[in-house]
């Protein structure tokens, strides 16, 4: 026991020096966390010289909370590179076959990397996450909540899940794909685009409501406004179902493919 501890302790080292060592990686991480933080804070003063041109209806149902995380949608872009960048650095640089050849248990050596890179994307995640909401309440102004007021705290938290998340959910997908062309192909339009139509046409609406991004940031609203079957743990459920099928399907694959192939 003592020696497959030694062993899978050094495999989360070497993991977390490659990580580290990747340059891209860390503006991934270093872009989510302004981009976020810097379209809350906008969106959020915008708000607050605007609140009086909005209607009766959207007033009573204003979610200042969620105001502070309208940044996401273009931080949790950068944090789907990070997990494709963790991913397919062993494959566009050939580093799959040495990986392998020192660590030949598959999922121990899939087990290390995304133990750390998601460790890694929650604190981040977490990190931005509170910045956000707090910097973003202080631009509302007279219009803001405060993080004891109720379900505030697990909106906060419940937005740094989200951006963890997201990265293992990319890394997942990539371990399928092997590709970093073709995961970036994949996943940043299906986010950007197909994901935000889906939800929001009615025809295909029952279907955008279950996809990953639509169902886990349901977490990070306070005020429900009944436009969907499920409230906020629900939605995160449903991500974290989405994440946890992305990751055994990259599983099979690393099990099963040669890693030349």
């Amino acid at each position: 026991m003592a020696l497959d501890a030694s062993h899978t302790g050094r495999v989360l080292r070497s993991e977390w020096t490659k990580i580290r060592s990747v340059r891209a990686t860390v503006w991934t991480l270093t872009a989510a966390v302004v981009v976020t933080v810097a379209m809350g804070v906008l969106i959020s003063l915008v708000v607050r010289h605007t609140f009086a041109d909005l209607s009766r209806e959207d007033q009573l149902t204003f979610d200042p909370t969620f105001t502070s995380f309208a940044g996401t949608s273009l931080g949790q872009l950068a944090m789907i590179a990070f997990g494709i960048l963790v991913v397919s650095n062993e494959y566009s640089t050939g580093m799959i076959r040495a990986s392998l050849a020192a660590v030949p248990q598959r999922g121990t050596f899939m087990a290390a990397k995304v133990s750390i890179a998601t460790a890694l994307a929650l604190v981040v995640g977490m990190a931005t996450s509170f910045l956000a909401f707090f910097l973003g309440q202080a631009m509302l102004g007279p219009y803001r909540t405060s993080i004891g007021e109720t379900g505030v705290l697990r909106a906060v938290f419940g937005g740094g899940l989200y951006m963890g998340l997201i990265a293992l959910f990319a890394m997942g997908v990539t371990w399928a794909l092997r590709s970093p062309m073709l995961s970036f192909g994949v996943l940043m339009p299906f986010f950007f685009l197909i994901s935000s139509i889906l939800a929001n046409v009615e025809a295909t609406k029952k279907v955008g409501d279950y996809l990953p991004d639509v169902a886990g940031s349901r977490i990070m609203s306070v005020i429900d406004d009944g436009q969907r079957p499920y409230g906020p743990w629900g939605g995160l459920l449903i991500m974290v179902a989405w994440v946890a099928a992305a990751v055994l399907l990259g599983y099979a694959v690393l099990r099963r493919r040669d890693a030349s192939s």
